[in-house]
């Protein structure tokens, strides 16, 4: 009967998934801040929610810049944030409390069950609360979850929006503690939390969390169903152990803590800042290696690619189009920004795995091409002005000359294509039915590396869009099909 049964059930759509998890977040939301709020007192929830909320712009802004090369949707991150703001913070109370008023009552010693609750049951349940936010993005999202710098921004919103929610929580609870024993400003346990939470160590929820973000990224760049699994139970068990060690840090002697906190977090803190940089970098070295393909073959133009490469001629870029054209025009280079970048991301993905990476190749460059040539008439223009402003262009650049860089293989992606003009009996009226004599061919959906060849992606074949009999930009254009790897 099961079996029966089973392909007839609909999987839900993404709009009930959706519907779902914003409920979700709004009743372990609501949930949140009474329980706070219980345990801290009003005046002490007011004064914890506007100290904790100091930290959380300047983390979120870090995050963004990371991801900017490649940006994700602003409603993915703010689930994310809202994760671990609402959701993951209730399980941890719930769990954390259980679980040591449980190990008190099993051993009636509560400074134990305290100690052993900090370093043994809160880093375990905190960080697995935390990850369970990247794995829903990781298996519903993987279109904007494809490697290292994804899982980073992920992880970090939503490690800031734990960390915002525990801050109110120990912020709260000091400030209530210092009123009741009528304690100054600057001998308060208020102050002295504040200055351990918010001063010297904002970003450690979110340097934990990362490890497990960049498992996930590994995973994402991963063809083996192995290390798509291991690895980020791997950086799971990193964040675990590093947590862990933070919590305990107080039991290593008078100065444990600052031990710990100058000779790990720091360092890793460092370490972790170095290898954000690299990844974008790398992220952009990408996006010009990949978009200089598509250049040469006439779906960017010379100048384009240069700008698309860099951060600041991409804003000048929205600014310039902005003041030309208005709002609808910054956002028309946002995007056509954001999906050249997801097309020179996707062809590097496939280059370096084949079909098992990125087995939807063909209909995804099908697709993003097709958002390019619709916006291209508005950003082509405002990122050529950038890059010239910008000083971007390199010397043997030719406006009037060939489009592509010296030793640039351009025959590695389809080229656009107008149809054959009009005969004279056309314009007497006697048209062919079939108003495209160049129909679109089938496209190739292996998108695996040529073996011994050059790195650059073979063709499959020609291919020629579909015009109108008037102007060739007044109905879509038929792309390519995603022609590109074998």
């Amino acid at each position: 009967m099961s079996r029966a049964l089973r392909p007839v059930l609909p999987r839900p759509s993404g709009t009930v998934r959706t519907c779902v998890l914003l409920a979700l977040l709004a009743v372990t939301g609501i949930a949140i801040l009474e329980l706070v709020r219980e345990q801290t007192g009003t005046a002490g929830f007011f004064v914890g929610l506007g100290l904790a909320l100091l930290p959380v712009a300047p983390l979120m802004a870090a995050f963004r810049w990371l991801g900017r090369a490649a940006p994700a949707p602003w409603p993915q991150l703010l689930f994310c944030f809202g994760w671990g703001a609402c959701t993951a913070a209730l399980i941890a109370i719930l769990a954390n409390n259980f679980a040591t008023e449980w190990i008190a009552a099993a051993t009636a010693d509560p400074s134990g069950a305290d100690l052993l609750g900090s370093v043994a049951i809160a880093p375990v349940v905190e960080e697995s609360a935390k990850a369970a936010a990247l794995l829903l993005v990781f298996v519903f999202r993987r279109r904007h979850f494809t490697g290292p710098a994804d899982g980073f921004v992920v992880a970090g919103f939503t490690a800031t929006g734990f960390a915002f929610t525990e801050n109110i929580l120990y912020l709260g609870s000091a400030f209530g503690e210092d009123r009741a024993e009528g304690t100054g400003v600057l001998d308060s346990v208020t102050a002295a939390t504040f200055f351990v939470r918010i001063v010297l160590s904002p970003f450690a929820h979110p340097l934990f969390t990362v490890l497990t973000g960049l498992g996930f990224g590994a995973a994402a760049l991963s063809a083996r169903r192995s290390r798509r699994i291991c690895l980020p139970l791997l950086g799971l068990a990193l964040a675990m152990g590093m947590h862990a060690l933070w919590n305990g840090s107080s039991q290593f002697g008078e100065h444990g803590f600052y031990v710990v906190y100058g000779c790990v977090m720091v360092p890793l803190f460092g370490l972790l800042v170095w290898l954000a940089v690299s990844i974008r970098r790398g992220r952009l070295r990408a996006v010009a290696g990949e978009l200089a393909l598509y250049a040469a073959a006439g779906w960017l133009g010379p100048a384009e690619v240069p700008a698309l490469a860099s951060m600041p001629a991409r804003s000048l870029a929205r600014a310039l189009a902005r003041r030309s054209g208005g709002r609808a025009a910054g956002r028309a280079v946002a995007r056509y920004e954001a999906d050249a970048t997801a097309l020179a991301l996707l062809r590097n993905r496939a280059r370096c795995g084949g079909p098992a990476r990125e087995p939807d190749f063909a209909g995804r460059e099908r697709e993003l091409l097709h958002r390019l040539w619709q916006r291209r008439a508005t950003a082509g223009p405002a990122l050529a002005r950038a890059a010239v402003m910008e000083e971007l262009l390199p010397p043997w650049f030719d406006p009037l000359g060939p489009a592509s860089a010296p030793g640039t293989a351009a025959a590695a992606v389809p080229r656009p294509r107008r149809a054959a003009p009009d005969t004279d009996a056309d314009r007497d009226g006697n048209r062919d039915a079939n108003p495209n004599p160049h129909p679109d061919p089938t496209p190739a959906t292996d998108p695996t590396p040529a073996r011994g060849l050059d790195p650059d992606l073979r063709r499959s074949g020609p291919w020629t869009p579909a015009t109108s009999a008037g102007s060739p930009s007044s109905r879509p254009c038929v792309l390519p099909g995603g022609d590109g790897v074998r």
